[in-house]
């Protein structure tokens, strides 16, 4: 019996998007499930602020601007804190202080692909910044970052510094704003089955064995 095609999953997601940050953990324990289907993982951007400045803003002025009002957030907040805190994860809401552009957040994630470092890049800029509070705005936050990851820190800070995959980012952002996702995460299996939402692991592991036969049994034909 040939071995199985690997299943290819594109997982599209901000790093500040707080179901992604918990979707992250659901897929993790998904794949773990359904262990047995070989898997080619990749991060892919989503801009769920594509309005806030490079720079970044002020948490308290995007809270306003987004949901009307800081104390409105408070209320969809303690969902999401129960939610993380399921998975075994820390969201603290007060601690954020700094809302950031994430551009420079996918080129890190991008730049740690090629590593092989992805996910662990991903889940770090996460854990900054929803349970750290971390500015990633913060060049040098930034680059503590991707060293803690195993980049090389003076390469990562001379890359940040030019426009480098500022244009491709972009582009993927754009291409999958393009194929009607605006929902986070989003999860892309084989290219063409989107599943939409953090949807608990066992709901995964069904969709990634679901579509690994579908996928195998083509191949095989």
């Amino acid at each position: 019996m040939s071995p199985l095609k690997p299943l290819q999953i594109d997982i599209v997601s901000d790093v500040v998007c707080p179901w992604c940050y918990i979707g992250k953990r659901r897929i993790e324990d998904a794949l773990a499930l359904a262990a047995e289907v070989p898997v080619e993982i990749h991060w892919r951007p989503f801009f769920l602020n594509s309005w806030v400045p490079r720079e970044g803003i002020g948490r308290d002025e995007y809270l306003t601007a987004k949901f009307g009002s800081v104390e409105a957030y408070k209320g969809i907040a303690g969902r999401v804190v129960t939610a993380a805190g399921e998975e075994g994860l820390v969201y603290r809401p007060d601690q954020v202080k700094r809302q950031p552009n994430t551009i420079d957040c996918h080129r890190l994630i991008h730049w740690a692909e090629a590593k092989g470092k992805s996910a662990e890049m991903k889940q770090r800029l996460m854990e900054l910044y929803f349970r750290d509070g971390g500015d990633l705005t913060d060049i040098d936050v930034l680059v503590q970052a991707a060293a803690d990851c195993g980049l090389d820190a003076d390469d990562v800070r001379r890359r940040l510094a030019t426009d480098e995959d500022v244009a491709l980012i972009s582009a993927q952002a754009q291409e999958a704003a393009d194929k009607g996702i605006s929902g986070v995460p989003t999860y892309v299996f084989a290219g063409k089955y989107a599943v939409s939402g953090a949807q608990p692991a066992e709901q995964l592991a069904r969709a990634i064995r679901q579509v690994s036969a579908e996928v195998n049994a083509q191949a095989a034909e």
